[in-house]
């Protein structure tokens, strides 16, 4: 199997990199089941099934997903060690195990252990093995693939939250869960193990679908070659990276929008409800985020080419304080509406520079290491979101003050991201 799509890769009638895109975008999509936008849906269930208070769900949520986050590193070490075909199937494996637990949940325990697993596999791997292999493939076209990549990221936020309103009214909140884990088994682990591939210069190919053996052609001896192959751009090793101040930089504005929209998304059915929002309504306003996004990301893949990545992210955060603010003062379903849009704008543009950001400061031959310090910075940050809300309802039976803060990261990251040249 392996040598018949060696030559189906190496003289392919298309770049191969581009299936590696589409897999990428499935893979993305399919990590839902452990995003916050889809978990959001199923608290108010829980809440009326079990009475638990929503401090208590919220502690759990950000203790699993801060216990997941430590395991970052480890599993992108394990990505520049293993290849990301290999792990791919796992992560697909084990996120289904991982939905058919939460199926089963009983207690707070199995709910705490429930969620470390889905954020772990779900959030956590699922995302970082598709944004480690798509800079193998590609990096003079590299903000296109992620623009392509990110819309099964979009297509998965706008789709989750809705399709999970259906399926609890209709299966319950345990036959949600048992759906996804037949989805993920049937859907993605075979198309992984057959189609994925690690790195083009197994096939002969540079990133971006030069082939080598035009190098040859050219007089160029095999040396040459391989370096030109290899080192299409300079590398960091996580040591270096970790040493800089710019790596520091990139992680707190990767850390911000993880750490506010983890908490605002979590409680979005709360925070809307004060405004009369229905379930079904915020849900809709969560999809609309991924519905404006969606477009706007494939212009901002284009651009990033173009444009300095810097001044792109730092328009990011601008827009996502405007976003809050809107969300403090929404008092109907028009602004909450309109906090879906900016939220949206900041979402297709934020993405991808979070998504390019790693490799394109500091090189793709140890970026599973380097990523995985990006993963771990955003899964911990994302597991300190949620709880603060909830304690800011229980205390201020609202969520105004939380928010405020939220909008003052958001101005701190304005100003790091502005300042947080490439090295």
């Amino acid at each position: 199997m392996e040598q018949k799509v060696k030559s189906i890769v190496h003289k392919p009638p298309f770049f191969y990199g581009w299936v590696i895109v589409l897999l990428g975008a499935w893979a993305v999509f399919l990590s839902g089941p452990g995003q916050t936008y889809s978990v959001s849906i199923f608290i108010d269930v829980y809440v009326e099934e079990f009475g638990w208070s929503r401090s208590l769900i919220s502690t759990l949520y950000s203790s699993a997903t801060l216990a997941s986050g430590l395991l970052m590193i480890f599993m992108g070490r394990l990505i520049d060690r293993v290849g990301q075909r290999w792990m791919s199937v796992f992560a697909g494996t084990m996120l289904a195990v991982a939905c058919l637990f939460n199926s089963f949940v009983l207690g707070p325990f199995m709910l705490l252990l429930g969620f470390f697993l889905i954020r772990l596999f779900g959030q956590g791997l699922m995302e970082l093995i598709p944004n480690t292999l798509i800079p193998q493939w590609f990096v003079k076209k590299r903000g296109r693939a992620f623009a392509f990549m990110e819309v099964g990221g979009f297509l998965s936020s706008a789709a989750l939250p809705l399709i999970n309103v259906w399926l609890i009214n209709y299966f319950g909140w345990s036959g949600a869960w048992q759906i996804w884990a037949f989805i993920l088994l049937v859907s993605f682990v075979p198309l992984a193990w057959f189609f994925i591939r690690n790195r083009p210069e197994t096939y002969g190919l540079t990133p971006d679908g030069v082939i080598a053996e035009a190098l040859s052609n050219k007089g160029e001896n095999v040396t040459r070659k391989q370096q030109i192959i290899d080192t299409p751009e300079r590398s960091w090793t996580l040591h270096e990276a970790l040493q800089s101040k710019v790596l520091w930089g990139v992680l707190f504005c990767i850390a911000v929008p993880a750490m506010a929209n983890t908490g605002m998304t979590f409680h979005i059915v709360s925070i809307l409800g004060e405004s009369g929002l229905t379930r079904g309504e915020s849900a809709f306003v969560l999809s609309l985020m991924a519905l404006i996004a969606f477009p706007i990301s494939f212009f901002a893949g284009f651009l990033l080419e173009r444009i300095p990545l810097y001044k792109l992210f730092a328009l990011t955060f601008v827009l996502e304080g405007i976003g809050v603010l809107v969300l403090i003062m929404a008092e109907s379903y028009s602004m909450a509406l309109l906090f879906g849009v900016l939220r949206g704008f900041a979402g297709g543009i934020g993405t991808l520079c979070i998504a390019l950001i790693i490799p394109q400061y500091f090189g793709r031959t140890h970026l599973g290491s380097i990523k995985g310090v990006g993963m771990t910075s955003t899964v911990i940050a994302s597991s300190l979101g949620p709880l603060p809300f909830g304690v800011a309802f229980d205390w201020f039976g609202g969520y105004k003050e939380i928010l405020m803060v939220v909008l003052v990261f958001f101005l701190l990251a304005t100003i790091v991201a502005w300042l947080n040249r490439q090295p």
